[in-house]
This record gives C-alpha cells, structure tokens and sequence, in this order.
C-alpha cells in the first residue's frame, strides 16, 4: 500500500488542522493504521492509532485534543488536531500495518506532512 499524507501548515497556538493519509489499494479496510511525528532533533513519536476494527489510542500528549478517525469507502484516514500548541510542531507520517501497536512497527509509511505552530 501506498500513503500519502496532507493537511499540513502553518497555524496559531489554540487553532485547528486536519490531516489526511490517502492509501492506494483495495485492502485498506484490513490495515491497522497509525500517526506519528517527529519534531526537530528528536525521536520520532506515536500520536495515535486505530485498528482495522476501529479500536483506537492515542500518545499521551494529545489526547483529548486529538481525534484520529478513518473512511474504509475513500481509504483515508484522518487526524482531526484541536487546540494545538507549540509542541506539536513536527513532521506528521501516517503509517498502515498488520500490527496494531504504538511502537513504530508498521509495515508501510507516508511521506510526512509538516505542521508547524506558531506562539
């Protein structure tokens, strides 16, 4: 499968932004699929997630402000990003895979889309 990831820009601490990961394929109803990002200088870190059967987690940092959600009829999946700070300046990479896990084992990545909050 193939993703391609969107929605990223430039936005004011407080507003809101809505990613999507288009994938290629007919199977994307059947991959557990997950957001992470990576801020300069560091690690890369897991955002959200949500299994093929719609169990979902989240990271601790966003939770409550973020709402990952997904439309097996357009293969896209979508992180829904409320009151932003910051901190959540990174790099957004979406990611499908036969593990539903918060670890970067996933099979197939995004080429990443960058977010970027202004104080």
């Amino acid at each position: 499968v193939q993703l391609q990831a969107s929605g990223g820009g430039l936005v004011q601490a407080g507003g809101s932004l809505r990613l999507s990961c288009a994938a290629s394929g007919r199977t994307f109803s059947s991959y557990h699929m997950g957001w992470f990002r990576q801020a300069p200088g560091k690690e890369r870190e897991f955002v959200a997630a949500m299994s093929s059967s719609g169990n979902i987690l989240y990271g601790t940092s966003v939770k409550g402000r973020f709402t990952i959600s997904r439309d097996n009829g357009k293969n896209t999946l979508y992180l829904q990003m409320n009151s932003l700070e910051p901190e959540d300046t990174a790099i957004y990479y979406c990611a499908a895979g036969f593990r539903f896990t918060t670890t970067n084992l996933y099979n197939y990545w995004g080429q990443g889309t960058l977010v970027t909050v202004s104080s």
